[in-house]
């Protein structure tokens, strides 16, 4: 039986093996669908500590990857199928294996919503982006498309105005659903133009953004907007329908962790990055989490065996 098994290989679950594997814990780490999570699919990350001349997501994460082999953690590059975690020992399973494992460090991240567009996934990391904090500061002096309509849209149409030229937000409805606070912010700027009862129906460029359709849902016009950048500002969905049932989800699906600490409702789970981290979603503080949740299990199994050695003594 395992000690530990870790799902998920982002910034977090990495770090939680790197922890877990110098604490001579011999983790199992399931790397899941997406190998390195979303910063495999990011291009250039200049805020990460330790990298003052910037690197290149998927390059960050296979030197996570190389020091979680160091220290001695094993890595299966598939995702788990199956969790039981309602009893202990935990069991995980996945295509090709079973495992039990005394404790579980589920590290699944979110997945950003997109909007499906013919050359979306194309040019990802080519002007198309999820994440206006993580990509912002390439687009100094550039024209910005954000599509959305809540709270997040908004911050990111703010925050883009740090660097871009002119941002242009895009929703699909007459009014929008974030907090009045900050629409009155967004209306404010004299960087924002917003576009209502529309939406963005492709994106153009060979290998970079050059121009973003938008469709008119009250007349059917399309007409092209100028811009090098696009940003899809839709949310997020936690990678959590696996757990459904088991573990304590809160009402947008991430896990709900209890206290200072990464634990969930189930003693012996932990849970960290943004699978429960709905707010900051940075690689920074998602290896911050791992670290924590790395630290727990730790805690946990400690105790786990004083009370087993206990109980050979009592008998």
């Amino acid at each position: 039986m395992r000690k530990l098994i870790i799902l998920g290989s982002g910034a977090a679950g990495y770090t939680a093996a790197i922890y877990a594997s110098r604490a001579q814990l011999e983790p199992l780490l399931l790397a899941g669908a997406e190998r390195g999570g979303q910063l495999a699919l990011t291009s250039d990350v200049e805020n990460y500590p330790g990298f003052p001349e910037g690197i290149l997501g998927p390059d960050l994460m296979e030197k996570f990857r190389d020091q979680a082999i160091k220290f001695g953690t094993e890595i299966v590059d598939d995702a788990a199928t199956r969790v039981q975690l309602r009893s202990h020992p935990f069991v995980v399973e996945w295509a090709s294996g079973r495992e039990e494992a005394s404790s579980v460090i589920v590290a699944t991240g979110a997945s950003a919503k997109w909007l499906g567009l013919p050359n979306e996934q194309r040019l990802r990391g080519k002007g198309v982006s999820g994440c206006a904090v993580c990509d912002g500061f390439f687009f100094k002096g550039k024209d910005v498309v954000v599509v959305g309509g809540g709270d997040s849209a908004m911050e990111d149409s703010l925050y883009l105005t740090k660097f871009a030229n002119h941002v242009t937000l895009v929703h699909r409805r007459n009014e929008f659903r974030a907090s009045k606070i900050m629409q009155e912010r967004v209306r404010k700027s004299p960087k924002i133009s917003i576009i209502y009862d529309s939406e963005v129906v492709d994106v153009h460029g060979a290998s970079k953004v050059e121009g973003v359709s938008v469709k008119s849902r009250k007349t059917g016009e399309v007409r092209v907007i100028a811009a090098q950048g696009l940003f899809v500002a839709i949310g997020h969905e936690p990678n959590t329908e696996l757990f459904r049932g088991q573990l304590e989800l809160d009402e947008k699906g991430y896990i709900r962790t209890f206290g200072p600490t990464t634990a969930t409702n189930i003693p012996g789970v932990f849970a960290a990055g943004d699978v429960r981290d709905f707010r900051y979603r940075q690689a920074v503080t998602a290896a911050g989490d791992g670290c924590r949740a790395a630290l727990d299990a730790e805690k946990f199994l400690q105790e786990l065996s004083e009370q087993e050695a206990e109980k050979v003594a009592a008998n």
